[in-house]
């Protein structure tokens, strides 16, 4: 098990091995914008990863190439419809604000 942090509001939610951040963060806040419903199609679930991202699976190839056509993409980014939580340390992430609502 994995404790993942949401930002910015603070929350923490427990995630089991294998839970993709988008699962966790609906659990921890419904209001998560997302469109495609996990298929790394659309790329709304984009989140900046701030600390464990070893703590989830690799990018794969179909997640890398849609995280290449959005914008404000950097080195912390991941979709959180592809993010698996392997569930070997506690993850933080923060929702930008385009995507959660803010």
């Amino acid at each position: 098990m994995s404790m993942v942090t949401i930002l910015p509001s603070g929350k923490t939610i427990e995630a089991g091995e294998g839970d993709s951040l988008l699962s966790v963060i609906l659990r921890a806040d419904g209001g998560f914008s997302h469109k495609c419903e996990g298929k790394a199609s659309c790329g709304t679930c984009h989140v900046f990863v701030h600390g464990g991202r070893k703590g989830l699976s690799r990018i794969a190839r179909e997640e890398n190439d849609k995280l290449d056509t959005l914008i404000g993409v950097g080195a912390k980014s991941r979709l959180a419809c592809q993010a698996l939580v392997l569930g070997t340390e506690d993850v933080t992430v923060e929702l930008l604000s385009f995507a959660s609502g803010i």
